[in-house]
């Protein structure tokens, strides 16, 4: 069985491996970072961190049989703030007519924004190679657990929430938009600027230019890319598209991708998610459900089977094992709606 569990900092080195294989802002291949980002997120799930700007939890994907980490995913509590914006290019357009050639043009416009309403993301998802198309579905395990998180713990959170979606890389992990709009005003690498804003965002406020720039100056193959996300990208935005996510027209500067936001109190993961007291037991007729615990070994979640008798939930004993409960404990729960896919089989 996989679990859900806190990063710690014996997962450094998989971690980082994993880090490397990607080149998202919330899951930075760098050691140091990575070993900050940890630290934040023990102390978070201690309960150690009052202000919401220091507060963020990452998770890893364990196999419970090996003890081998396979995948990680972030929580951020909040990522902007006066003096720390988040930093977008928000995409318009613009018309224009020519009554002697009685003829127009509409040209999709870029413009540096920022936001300082303080919204939470989500981000730093990465499933090893070896265990994506599983039939455990770990990648949807990955992504849609933070949601029961949230909904267990809504206090901590914004209002809002965010998502940033990798836009298509070129096989080098580098992206022709970078190349064609971003270093015209940066002289960094797409995976340098991307490193460093990490650390610090004030060279894009600084470096890029003021007011709108046509994107219709750019080379097709780079203008195509805008607000687009790349193939491996696309399941996980379908995924938070079902729990209400949408995209506004604003992406990332670096690459391009789109970014998607709902309110919190909308998503429906997170509205379904509560605690039950749970029994030992075969389950019957309930279906499929993220459940967790935390006690003195931290957080612990799982998808399992699950039923219900006399108002209480049934699991089996190797899902209570798995998430270390011990008997009858109370539970937080989060009902799975039935996929396709399923539906199909069971009627076939």
């Amino acid at each position: 069985m996989f679990v859900i569990r806190p990063a710690i900092l014996d997962d450094l080195p998989t971690l980082l491996k994993l880090a490397k294989m990607v080149h998202f802002i919330n899951l930075p291949a760098d050691k140091d970072l990575l070993a900050a980002k940890v630290g934040r997120s023990r102390r978070s799930f201690a309960g150690d961190v009052e202000d919401i700007r220091d507060r963020e939890f990452m998770f890893v994907l364990e196999d419970g049989e090996s003890r081998e980490v396979v995948g990680t995913c972030t929580i951020l509590c909040c990522v902007s703030w006066d003096g720390r914006p988040h930093i977008y290019l928000k995409t318009g357009k613009r018309s224009f007519y020519s009554e002697d050639l009685q003829l127009g043009q509409t040209h999709v416009t870029l413009e540096l924004g920022t936001d300082t309403s303080g919204p939470s993301e989500v981000g730093g998802l990465i499933l090893a190679p070896g265990f994506r198309g599983r039939p455990e579905r770990l990648g949807s395990l990955l992504s849609l657990i933070r949601f029961h998180f949230i909904g267990l713990h809504r206090e901590m959170f914004a209002e809002r929430i965010l998502a940033e979606m990798m836009g298509p890389l070129t096989p080098d992990s580098g992206t022709l938009l970078w190349e064609y709009l971003g270093r015209r005003f940066i002289n960094l690498s797409y995976k340098e600027a991307d490193l460093f804003s990490s650390r610090s965002k004030e060279f894009l406020l600084s470096l890029w230019p003021k007011g709108e720039i046509f994107a219709s100056l750019l080379p097709p193959e780079a203008r195509a890319l805008i607000g687009k996300v790349g193939e491996e990208t696309e399941p996980a935005k379908r995924m938070l598209e079902k729990q209400g996510f949408k995209y506004h027209g604003h992406v990332d500067p670096f690459d391009g991708g789109p970014y998607l936001d709902v309110a919190i109190d909308e998503v429906p993961l997170v509205k379904a998610t509560t605690t039950m007291r749970a029994v030992a037991g075969v389950p019957a007729g309930g279906g499929e459900a993220f459940v967790s615990f935390r006690g003195r070994g931290g957080f612990r979640a799982v998808r399992s089977a699950y039923g219900l008798d006399a108002g209480k939930l049934v699991l089996p004993a190797e899902t209570l094992a798995a998430i270390g409960a011990p008997a009858e404990p109370m539970i937080g729960f989060t009902p799975l709606p039935e996929s396709k896919s399923r539906t199909r089989k069971k009627k076939g």
